[in-house]
């Protein structure tokens, strides 16, 4: 029996697969059982935590978007801070347990959510917009038009 499993089916196979992304994890399981005097909601929070967001600059402004699948725009908030800082956040409810119900895997994370990003200068903060479309959450904070230095000339006496 090969000590990584195929990428075909996801079963162990006597075949040596070099490619295969399942690769055994001597630490898996590791950190789960050195957190267990952390409280539930903690283990489930930082799960969830860590939203992907990409950030992009675009001649006009900085774009940002985020990974908020399942969750609808009343359960995300964009915030403004002093001193240009961006905030989202959100949170996922956890899905209710039936009594007869037997879950198999649980891979989806639930609880709360927080990015902040503090933006340049050249940021405008009264203009900020944000839609959320598919799952992605996407803010649009438009630039300030860099202002080029003027060049006089100089006559030169003599």
């Amino acid at each position: 029996m090969s000590l990584i499993p195929s990428i075909f089916g996801g079963r162990r196979t006597d075949v040596f697969d070099p490619f295969s992304l399942d690769i055994w994890d001597p630490f898996d399981g590791f950190v789960t059982s050195s957190l267990t005097n952390v409280p539930a909601s903690a283990r489930e929070t930082s799960a969830f935590a860590n939203a992907r967001i990409d950030w992009k600059e675009t001649p006009e402004a900085h774009v940002l978007k985020a990974d908020v699948p399942g969750l609808k725009k009343e359960e995300v908030k964009v915030e403004v801070e002093e001193g240009r800082i961006l905030q989202i956040s959100g949170e996922r409810s956890k899905e209710k347990e039936e009594k007869n119900d037997k879950w198999h895997r649980v891979e989806r994370s639930s609880g709360k959510f927080m990015r902040r990003f503090r933006l340049p200068e050249n940021a405008k903060m009264d203009q900020i917009k944000a839609s959320m479309e598919n799952g992605v959450l996407t803010v649009t904070v438009p630039k300030e038009e860099e202002k080029k230095p003027e060049m006089k000339a100089i006559d030169i006496s003599g």
